[in-house]
C-alpha cells in the first residue's frame, strides 16, 4: 500500500516536526543581530522597508509586498521591542535595531518546512514522507542564510509553496470547501508574484498539472489498470484536476491571483504617486531588461544551467580579524545550499523525470506525485533560460524546494522497503545531508573560522 495505515499510530511525526521546527527556530534567532550593517541586498530591502514605515518616496525594481512585511517586523518590534535591541544603526535611515528587520524573516523561514510536510503528505498520506521532505528542507544552508536577513526570497517561497498546498487541499475536497481552498491557492500565488515575478513559477507548475490532466483523460491507454489502483490504494488528489473546467481555472487561478497582485500596490503607489500600475509594471520591466549579465554587473552572476550543481554561490559577508594571538579569524556567510542536498537532489528529479518518461505515465499516486515535483521544479528553473539579465544562485530556491521534495520521495521508498539494504541506504542519505549541514554550519551563520577552517569549507575556486 502506497498510503500508511489508518490504523498505525503517529505520534512521533508530532514529536519530528516540533524538534523540526524548534531546530529551525533556533538556527535562524541565534546570533540573528549580526552583523551590524546591511547585508548584501538589506542595502535595498531593508531601507525600501523602512521608507514606507517613514513615508519617504523611492523607486523599487520589484513589486513591494515583502518590503511590506519587513516594515511591519520593525513597526511591531518598535512597538513591541522583544529580542536583542543592543545592537543598532541607522543604516536603513531610522535608528532601528538590526533584530527588528530581520526577525519576521527568520520566522517565516523557520515554517516552510511545515508548508513543505503538508504537501507531501496531501501528494501520499504518508506521514514518514513528510517528515524527509521537512527534514531536508530545514537542513539546507540557503533556506537559512536567506531566512537570517532582510531578504525577500523566502516570502516568494512560502506563498508560493502555499499556493501548492492550498490546489492540493482543494482538488481533494468538493463544493465551497473546494471553492474556499483554490481562492486561497489563487490569493497565495498572487502574493508570491507580488514579491518577485519570478514567483510566477508556481502558478506555471499548477496550469501545467492542469494540461496534462486533460491530456491524460483523452488517453485511455494511459489510464491506470484495476491492480494498479489496487496496488496504490489511494487516489492522488490531482487525479480531480480535469474535473475543473478552463474558466473555473481562469477564475481560480487567473482573475483571483491578478486582484491580489494587483491589490498589493496600492500602499507603494500612494506612497509614491509618480507612476500609475501599470506604468510602475513597465518601468519594473525596464529595469530589469537594462540589467547586464557580465562580472562587470556583479561578480557572482551566474548561470540558469549551473544551479542544481551549486557551481557560483554568493558570498554576503566576509571579514578578516586577527586574535590576540596574531591568528587570522574569518568571518563569512555565503549564499549556499547544503552541497551533499543539492547534488543529490539534483540526481533524484532528473531520476524522477526520466522514469516518467521510460515507464510512460500513468496517473497512479506514485507517479502523479513525482509529475508534481518535475512539473513544478521545471516550471520554476526553466524560465530562466531565457533571462538575460544577471541571475544568481538564490533564483533557483523555488525550484530547489521541488528537488529537495523528489530526494525525500526516494529515500521514503527505500526506507518503507522490506530490504533491509534499502532501509540502510535511506538512513545513510539522512546521515550524510545531516552531517555536511554540520560541517558548512558556519559559513551559514557567519562563525569564526581560521583560515584553513575556511579553505576546508569554500574548496572550489567558483565558490571564493
Amino acid at each position: 500500500m502506497f498510503r500508511d495505515s489508518p490504523k498505525q499510530k503517529h505520534h512521533w511525526f508530532g514529536w519530528g516536526m516540533g524538534a523540526i521546527f524548534v531546530l529551525s527556530l533556533i538556527l535562524r534567532f541565534w546570533g540573528l543581530s549580526r552583523f551590524n550593517q546591511l547585508v548584501f541586498d538589506e542595502v535595498y530591502f531593508a531601507k525600501f522597508a523602512n521608507n514606507y514605515l517613514t513615508r519617504t518616496p523611492f523607486f523599487d525594481a520589484h513589486p513591494p509586498l515583502a518590503k511590506y512585511l519587513i516594515a511591519i517586523g520593525m513597526g511591531i518590534n518598535s512597538i513591541f521591542p522583544f529580542g536583542d535591541q543592543s545592537v543598532t544603526n541607522e543604516l536603513t535611515g531610522s535608528l532601528r535595531s538590526t533584530f527588528s528587520y530581520r526577525w519576521l524573516n527568520a520566522l517565516t523561514g523557520a515554517l516552510i518546512p511545515f508548508v513543505v510536510s503538508g504537501i507531501a503528505y496531501q501528494l501520499t498520506r504518508r506521514y514518514t514522507y513528510a517528515f524527509f521532505a521537512a527534514l531536508f528542507i530545514a537542513l539546507d544552508g540557503l533556506f537559512l542564510v536567506e531566512s537570517r536577513y532582510a531578504l525577500v526570497n523566502v516570502y516568494l517561497v512560502i506563498f508560493g509553496l502555499l499556493g501548492s498546498w492550498f490546489l492540493l487541499l482543494g482538488l481533494s475536497r468538493i463544493g465551497l470547501w473546494r471553492v474556499g481552498f483554490l481562492i486561497l491557492a489563487g490569493i497565495n500565488f498572487g502574493a508570491s508574484a507580488a514579491v518577485k515575478w519570478n514567483g510566477l513559477g508556481f502558478l506555471l507548475g499548477a496550469y501545467l498539472l492542469w494540461a496534462i490532466a486533460w491530456i491524460l483523460l483523452k488517453l485511455p491507454q494511459l489510464q491506470p489498470t484495476p491492480s494498479e489502483e489496487r496496488i496504490e490504494g489511494w487516489q492522488s488528489p490531482l487525479d480531480n484536476l480535469a474535473q475543473i473546467p478552463l474558466w473555473h481555472l481562469l477564475g481560480y487561478l487567473g482573475i483571483v491571483p491578478l486582484i491580489a497582485y494587483s491589490l498589493s500596490f496600492i500602499p507603494h503607489i500612494q506612497q509614491n504617486p509618480e507612476f500609475g500600475f501599470w506604468e510602475l509594471q513597465r518601468q519594473i520591466l525596464s529595469y530589469h531588461r537594462g540589467i547586464g549579465n557580465t562580472p562587470e554587473v556583479h561578480p557572482y552572476c551566474s548561470s540558469w544551467y549551473s544551479w542544481p550543481l551549486m557551481w557560483r554561490p554568493v558570498a554576503y559577508y566576509y571579514e578578516q580579524a586577527q586574535t590576540p594571538g596574531g591568528n587570522v579569524v574569518v568571518y563569512d556567510v555565503h549564499a549556499m545550499g547544503n552541497p551533499i542536498l543539492w547534488w543529490l537532489s539534483a540526481a533524484a528529479i532528473a531520476l524522477l523525470a526520466l522514469t516518467l518518461i521510460i515507464k510512460r505515465f500513468k496517473p497512479t499516486t506514485i507517479r502523479w506525485t513525482a509529475l508534481f515535483l518535475v512539473i513544478n521544479y521545471a516550471a520554476n528553473w526553466l524560465p530562466w533560460a531565457m533571462v538575460t539579465r544577471c541571475a544568481f544562485i538564490y533564483h533557483y530556491m523555488g525550484a530547489s524546494v521541488f528537488a529537495f521534495m523528489g530526494l525525500a520521495l526516494l529515500v521514503d521508498r527505500w526506507f518503507r522497503s522490506p530490504q533491509p539494504q534499502s532501509r540502510w541506504i535511506a538512513l545513510a542519505t539522512v546521515g550524510i545531508v545531516a552531517l555536511a549541514f554540520i560541517f558548512w554550519l558556519p559559513v551559514y551563520l557567519g562563525l569564526p573560522l581560521s583560515s584553513l577552517g575556511f579553505r576546508m569549507r569554500i574548496f572550489l575556486p567558483s565558490w571564493v
